[in-house]
């Protein structure tokens, strides 16, 4: 079929057999789905295959181990360069930092920058496994919205002071407790500041393109389920952070299924980038100001006071991203070619 109505008569995407190529219309490859498909169902494609997500999560998980490993060991091995001492010494020094508990600004740059390897990972994942242009991990549009994006900056600060507020008024010696003396400023402050403040974007946005992107698109696609998406993912995204108390690991848990659930709300990974990266903001100020970025990283431990700074956060984030999402209007399904000329495909829109 070369050419007639667009979408052609028939079942969802979803449930299409893969045709010939020669009996698909021409836009179908230009866009990939002949329906309005929401952000879980995104990999329902018309050359959706069932093993695809699954071979896809595989690879993402090993990916995550693998890529972020690599990564943080070539950035060891470049710091190594210009320690002051023996070559291989500096270099074990580096690696080990982060179980020592002696992180300085290149292995949380190396650490870091690791994480980051995800955005790549999955947008290679997209192209090669799912023959999808990577922006529509992005969002539905298909585009990261940097307006969207920029509001829901101004949304976490917004919840964050919340928390902190309410950290203020929990008993002496609880986590969030800021009657410690300040730390000494010194350049090795000053030089991981500057880290974590080029860096953290980039490892937030990495995490949130592997849990909340991929692999909640993948199993939103195998499925065809929203609430297995994002509570499968934010398991995942919890368990992943290793040793844990459960009350940090509700906190990381809950952190997963209010950012996965705002991705299917508002069509789009901005508001889980947000949030993570003013979460990783907030933790490594306090860890800069007060403690030390190696007690940041290993935490394991958190008081059960910590819930309701926990539950202060999320609530106080989800409802003002809701809020601003109506207000703003945002698009939270694809629009195929026919469901109006705002979001027609292109060649910048195309899908392979």
């Amino acid at each position: 079929m070369s050419s007639g109505a667009w979408p052609p008569p028939g079942p969802s995407a979803g449930h299409l057999p893969v045709p010939p190529t020669t009996q698909l219309p021409a836009a179908a490859w230009r866009f990939p789905h002949a329906e309005p498909t929401p952000y879980h169902l995104m990999l329902r494609t018309w050359t959706y295959a069932w093993w695809r997500p699954v071979v896809g999560v595989l690879l993402a998980v090993v990916s995550f181990f693998v890529a972020a490993s690599v990564v943080y060991l070539a950035v060891a091995a470049v710091a190594a360069l210009f320690g002051s001492g023996a070559y291989l010494d500096d270099f074990e020094r580096q690696v080990g930092a982060i179980s020592s508990g002696d992180v300085g600004p290149e292995s949380l740059l190396a650490l870091n920058l690791g994480l980051a390897s995800m955005i790549p990972i999955t947008w290679l994942l997209m192209r090669w496994l799912h023959r999808m242009r990577p922006r529509w991990l992005a969002s539905v549009v298909p585009r990261f919205r940097w307006r969207f994006f920029a509001v829901c900056l101004g949304v976490a600060v917004v919840a964050l002071l919340a928390q902190v507020l309410v950290g203020l008024l929990l008993p002496a010696g609880s986590e969030d407790d800021l009657s410690g003396a300040v730390n000494d400023f010194t350049v090795r402050t000053a030089l991981t500041a500057l880290v974590v403040l080029a860096s953290t974007p980039l490892q937030a946005a990495g995490e949130e393109y592997l849990f909340r992107g991929y692999l909640l698109q993948a199993f939103g696609s195998l499925f065809r389920s929203r609430w297995v998406a994002v509570v499968g993912t934010a398991l995942l995204f919890a368990i992943a952070h290793g040793s844990q108390n459960f009350p940090l690991f509700f906190d990381r848990f809950a952190f997963g299924l209010i950012a996965g659930w705002l991705v299917t709300r508002t069509g789009g990974l901005e508001a889980g980038i947000a949030l993570h990266i003013l979460n990783n903001f907030l933790a490594f100020g306090f860890a800069l100001a007060f403690g030390d970025i190696g007690s940041a990283l290993a935490i394991s431990e958190v008081s059960w006071w910590n819930i309701l700074l926990t539950v202060t956060q999320s609530g106080v984030y989800t409802l003002l991203v809701v809020w601003v999402a109506r207000r703003m209007s945002l698009q939270t399904a694809t629009r195929p070619p026919s469901d109006g000329p705002a979001e027609s495909p292109g060649p910048a829109v195309a899908a392979a």
